[in-house]
């Protein structure tokens, strides 16, 4: 079964392969393999393009010249938004939260690289106005004779879902060809979109897969809410009267550490000790933080019945550089 999805761009190297982890699998006692999103492409890769793919092609359809958008100062979205945006030969405007001037680096240093123009915000503006500050660009835009596209935090809304209802399905056609079932799969939870995909896709498809997600920031009732909310404005592009129960949202939000792209040196040891014992490179917003909650998990039997667990690797290497001087003490 094929579910419904709009017209998309073919930007991402797809479908990204799936490989075993040997090492970790022997360590933890389970059959752990990674599905290679962070594999996607090299300007734009991680999770975010396959949900830009779905936006972008929306935004041109629309006749847009410009895609805004907004993050934090090493988003890998806003880098990978910036782009995709710098391929299909339209502006991009990038909303990003600082404390202080930061220093070109990561992904920042990409997002100049890209051409984008990047606007700076507080976290308290961020927080509280960012919808607006971006519509308030968005029509600014418009008394110039431009026309914006915006795209939420991380493309996770109706539109950017569908990236991971497809990879969903690509899952399933990987299954078949490898002789596998992944019981579980694991995705790290920054905005909601990746996966509310993956959930509406299992649910609609009828996979009766466990989906889980390790949140990197905030806890799990407003990550259900999102994912619920994200989930049902999937279906109204589908036009399906299928319902979503928040209550099958599964969150764990027990690793958000000192919180949202802060890093514990018990993560990043961790990081380090994955790239040295099995070439793996996680990064420390996202992936790092998500793995390592698995792997406490796994050992405290929160997946005693899983048998094959299928771990998204989104990406965010870039997000490392601006870390460097704290590996340093593990080095």
């Amino acid at each position: 079964m094929n579910l419904y999805k709009p017209p998309k761009l073919s930007l991402a190297n797809l479908p990204t392969r799936i490989e075993h982890l040997p090492v970790v699998s022997k360590q933890w006692g389970k059959s752990i393999y990674l599905k290679r999103d962070d594999q996607t492409g090299s300007e734009y890769c991680g999770n975010k393009v396959r949900k830009i793919e779905y936006a972008a092609a929306e935004a041109l359809r629309q006749g847009c010249d410009t895609l805004i958008t907004c993050g934090g100062i090493q988003s890998n979205h806003c880098r990978a938004t910036a782009a995709v945006a710098a391929k299909l030969g339209l502006k991009s405007i990038l909303l990003l939260r600082i404390n202080e001037q930061p220093p070109v680096d990561g992904n920042y240093f990409l997002d100049l690289l890209f051409g984008a123009d990047v606007r700076f915000c507080t976290p308290d503006e961020y927080r509280n106005s960012r919808n607006q500050i971006m519509q308030s660009i968005c029509d600014a835009l418009a008394l110039e004779g431009g026309k914006g596209y915006i795209l939420p935090e991380g493309a996770s809304n109706g539109i950017g879902c569908f990236g991971y209802v497809n990879c969903m399905e690509e899952i399933v056609l990987q299954e078949e060809e490898m002789g596998i079932c992944f019981d579980t799969v694991v995705v790290a939870e920054g905005s909601g979109g990746t996966h509310a995909g993956l959930h509406l896709a299992n649910r609609l498809l009828g996979l009766n897969k466990r989906v889980v997600s390790f949140c990197v920031c905030d806890d799990r009732p407003y990550f259900a809410q999102a994912v619920f909310e994200i989930c049902a404005s999937c279906l109204s592009y589908m036009q399906r009267p299928d319902s979503i129960h928040q209550e099958d949202i599964e969150v764990i939000d027990q690793y958000v550490g000192k919180g949202y792209a802060l890093s514990s040196d018990d993560e990043l040891a961790f990081i380090l000790q994955i790239a040295k014992e099995n070439g793996v490179i996680f990064d420390p917003v996202y992936t790092g933080k998500a793995f390592y909650g698995l792997k406490q998990e796994i050992a405290s039997g929160t997946f005693e019945q899983s048998a094959h667990i299928l771990f998204i690797h989104t990406g965010g290497i870039f997000g490392l550089f601006p870390k460097k001087e704290q590996f340093n003490f593990f080095l």
